[in-house]
């Protein structure tokens, strides 16, 4: 896998709201009630990333988690980075204030 060149890596930023290049990797902080709720969110995170064998970076700070993608393997920032950010999206969407 190949990382994705400067035109394409923008225009995938483009459909991820929320999401910033930062330090070479793609990052996103996301907010939550409690850190119940933030563990909560790591917790189904991490179990998507040990089955597709992607892990991002987490930094969690009691109702605050960010993430951050890049791959390793491949140098860089590729599809397999925004696959997972659209993932995590997905999961806090449907996680409400809950």
């Amino acid at each position: 896998m190949q990382p994705l060149d400067t035109a394409a890596l923008h225009a995938e930023l483009a459909t991820c709201p929320g999401w910033g290049l930062s330090g070479g990797q793609i990052e996103r902080t996301f907010g939550f009630p409690d850190f119940v709720r933030s563990m909560r969110f790591v917790n189904e995170l991490a179990a998507e990333a040990e089955r597709v064998q992607h892990h991002p970076d987490i930094l969690v700070r009691y109702s605050r988690v960010t993430l951050g993608l890049s791959t390793h393997d491949a140098g860089g920032i590729t599809g397999k980075d925004f696959a997972f950010a659209r993932f995590a999206d997905r999961v806090r969407a449907r996680m409400g204030d809950a």
